[in-house]
């Protein structure tokens, strides 16, 4: 199975940044990829190619935000996250605050400003935002 390295795009016509330089962090990343380059309906898109600001709430700093994908279908645009469904949900409150539960805390606040973000970004730009778990990619 494919956990990360460098995706060989087949039709680079399509792909919107440097095509030879597509890399992917995860098997379902590599899938989505395999997905966009096949599929005729996909007319552009890319990877990490788009960069939003945000504000972390752990920190209150200015972060940058790279989407994991650009896709462009018939004339509507949409900007794509691929993560996993157990962090797109608030983590259950537990009364023990082991490393791991505060680890879960600090990832769904920060994913959470993160598609903020990206979602007024979409909404200025007229296009639109989409979290894709395992259950979309049918994994």
């Amino acid at each position: 199975m494919r956990y990360q390295g460098k995706y060989r795009v087949s039709f680079p016509r399509k792909y919107k940044g440097d095509p030879n330089n597509v890399i992917y962090r995860s098997s379902w990343e590599y899938k989505f990829m395999k997905w966009c380059d096949i599929t005729p309906s996909v007319s552009e898109w890319g990877s990490e190619e788009i960069i939003i600001p945000y504000t972390s709430p752990v920190d209150g700093k200015r972060h940058r935000y790279f989407p994991d994908f650009y896709v462009k279908i018939a004339n509507k645009k949409y900007l794509v996250e691929v993560k996993p469904f157990k962090q797109t949900k608030e983590p259950k409150t537990q009364k023990r605050h082991t490393k791991k539960y505060i680890n879960e805390v600090v990832t769904y606040a920060v994913n959470q400003a993160k598609w903020k973000a990206a979602t007024e970004f979409c909404e200025d730009n007229g296009w639109e935002f989409m979290l894709i778990t395992e259950k979309e990619l049918k994994i």
